[in-house]
């Protein structure tokens, strides 16, 4: 599948699922409801993914986790907060770095409007 056409599905399903929740939640209740409605999509999607760090040649334990991988393509970073800090970007592009995949979905349930705390990452 078309990147361009994966990430219009996800940001579909996230939608969705903000009109229907509202902001106000915690981070774990989006990430249900936005798992259940990619699948119903058709989509696979993985949860709480493991994302391995390397340095000098070892893996490290470190026990970095992406929120969410769909389709083994497009990482969604979902967070609950006030507003995005910068942080959050740098997590989002680290976790592509490490895991070689190139897009990156960074969403902000937090918000009246979704479509304003939206951000995509490419590596």
């Amino acid at each position: 599948m078309e990147l361009e056409a994966l990430t219009g599905r996800v940001l579909s399903a996230a939608f969705r699922v903000h009109s229907v929740m509202g902001p106000g939640l915690l981070e774990s209740v989006y990430e249900a409801a936005l798992t259940h409605e990619l699948r119903k999509a058709g989509l696979r999607v993985a949860t709480q993914v493991e994302v391995p760090a390397m340095f000098d040649g070892i893996r490290l334990d470190v026990a970095f986790r992406a929120d969410m991988i769909v389709e083994t393509l497009v990482i969604l970073e979902l967070k609950s907060v006030e507003a995005l800090a910068p942080v959050h970007s740098k997590q989002l592009l680290n976790y592509l770095k490490l895991s070689g995949l190139r897009v990156g979905l960074l969403l902000n349930f937090n918000t009246v409007s979704l479509k304003d705390q939206i951000v995509r990452l490419v590596n």
